[in-house]
């Protein structure tokens, strides 16, 4: 099943309506309805928030699904009593047709996790030796985590203060995006002689840069790039008071 069919049909049993009557409200055939429930036909953005305000939701923004919308959408106070009522409804029902009609409505858990999938990600948070000690949950904006693909982007766990002058201290939390050549005064994620590390970056030229730290004192070394691996660039650092 697809998001936006999730959350159609979500919206639909919660405001206790019927594939028909959806589809007579919206113009289009019951058949329609089903097969967008069912994930069995592509549907864009902005006819399904047609769709959902259509049934009765009047909190879609006019940008992709956002979390407030999943949480407007995801209510399962609502959802549960009006799926407990259809199946009262259906007891008269052959045990068969009941047992298969109860599997195709019930709303379960990984639904939701399905929905949110599309709006939130668990990001690794990796130590110095690239080992995940936690993950945390970072929004998905169109589709990108601060312009880069969800999968390609995590945190990096300050191993130690070398950057404290630059506001960065040990036990700080890094996001990093992918980026594989020095950017000027940006602070990256780097690996040199053995360490992988954060530095600030200067280019001094086309073929030689300086790694720059900030402990107590300001210190920079300076290298040839082939001798330095650039994993990304920080684009977000979290702290703990």
């Amino acid at each position: 099943m697809s998001r936006l069919g999730d959350l159609i049909r979500t919206e639909r049993i919660r405001q206790k309506m019927t594939p028909k009557q959806v589809a007579k409200k919206c113009g289009v055939s019951e058949s329609y309805i089903m097969a967008v429930e069912a994930g069995t036909r592509i549907i864009a953005d902005d006819q399904a928030r047609r769709i959902l305000r259509t049934i009765g939701l009047r909190q879609q923004t006019e940008a992709d699904f956002t979390l407030d919308d999943i949480a407007s959408t995801v209510d399962l106070a609502q959802v549960q009593p009006a799926m407990a009522q259809q199946a009262q409804e259906r007891k008269a029902q052959p045990a068969k047709k009941k047992a298969e009609e109860q599997k195709d409505e019930t709303v379960t858990g990984s639904v939701w996790l399905d929905a949110l999938q599309s709006v939130l990600k668990n990001v690794p948070v990796y130590n110095a030796v690239m080992q995940a000690v936690e993950h945390r949950l970072v929004p998905i904006l169109d589709g990108r985590i601060e312009g880069a693909a969800p999968d390609k982007v995590f945190f990096f766990k300050a191993p130690d203060d070398s950057l404290r002058g630059f506001r960065i201290c040990q036990g700080d939390t890094a996001l990093v995006v992918p980026a594989h050549s020095p950017i000027d005064g940006a602070v990256m994620l780097v690996e040199y002689a053995g360490h992988r590390n954060l530095r600030k970056i200067k280019r001094l030229n086309d073929t030689t840069v300086l790694l720059q730290t900030y402990q107590r004192e300001y210190e920079a070394e300076t290298f040839s790039l082939p001798d330095v691996t650039f994993v990304g660039r920080v684009v977000r650092v979290d702290f703990e008071l």
